[in-house]
């Protein structure tokens, strides 16, 4: 498996590029539209063939690439199961999975953060946590039908159900961690460890942080795929 982590330093936003070194067959996850022409480089230089871009949510922190690399390369875009986007060429429902020859993807429920967001368990070896769960920290939960107790429930009972060894991949990361674990976030993330569900919906609810510097123009793009022609109205 090819498997690459990808940055955008303005909004701290990890894209993944994953793909089947026999079929050359590729996804990427969580695109940045900034970075359409890194990664489009990145995979004409691998000969690799863009099958997909998978979201993990709708995001509000930057816009998207996927309408930009649908129309590069006649890739599918595919969003969680119930995200407002009708312009997706696919909904991907809990449980479900992607086939790139020998990589298998599976679908996580994982609302919380947004009300429709998914992990990806990528060969029951590593899984993609979008902005459920961050290294040593988890994703905000007061906008976007954010619930602090659901995304309390999804961490604790989806992905700290993996088994330890399983790599952590998160959308963001602020502090300069690139990958985690299943166990160290079970030991050491301080935004789960000891604390209760109704400890945690306490604490996010004092959390008092601004809004993203996006946000405004991230979401709504988004719902439309990342397609801004959309917003001239």
């Amino acid at each position: 498996m090819l498997f690459r982590q990808l940055y955008d330093q303005e909004t701290s936003t990890y894209t993944y590029l994953i793909a089947d070194p026999d079929t050359k067959e590729a996804i990427l996850i969580d695109p940045v539209l900034e970075q359409v022409e890194r990664d489009r480089k990145l995979l004409q230089e691998l000969g690799l063939t863009l099958r997909y871009c998978l979201e993990t949510h709708i995001h509000a922190d930057h816009i998207t690439g996927t309408d930009k690399l649908r129309q590069m390369t006649g890739c599918l875009g595919i969003v969680p199961e119930h995200a407002q986007a009708s312009c997706a060429d696919r909904h991907i429902k809990d449980g479900e999975t992607l086939q790139l020859g020998a990589i298998t993807i599976q679908a996580i429920a994982t609302p919380g953060h947004t009300d429709s967001h998914m992990a990806y368990l990528v060969n029951s070896d590593r899984v993609l946590t979008g902005d459920a769960l961050f290294i040593r920290g988890c994703g905000r939960t007061d906008f976007q039908s954010g619930d602090a107790g659901t995304l309390y429930d999804s961490v604790t009972q989806r992905l700290f159900a993996l088994p330890d060894d399983t790599l952590v991949y998160p959308a963001h990361d602020y502090r300069g961690h690139t990958v985690s674990t299943i166990g160290e976030e079970k030991q050491w993330n301080p935004r789960f460890v000891g604390r209760t569900r109704e400890g945690f919906i306490e604490f996010m609810g004092n959390l008092n942080l601004p809004d993203p510097k996006k946000m405004m123009e991230a979401v709504p793009a988004n719902e439309m795929c990342g397609r801004l022609a959309s917003l001239a109205t």
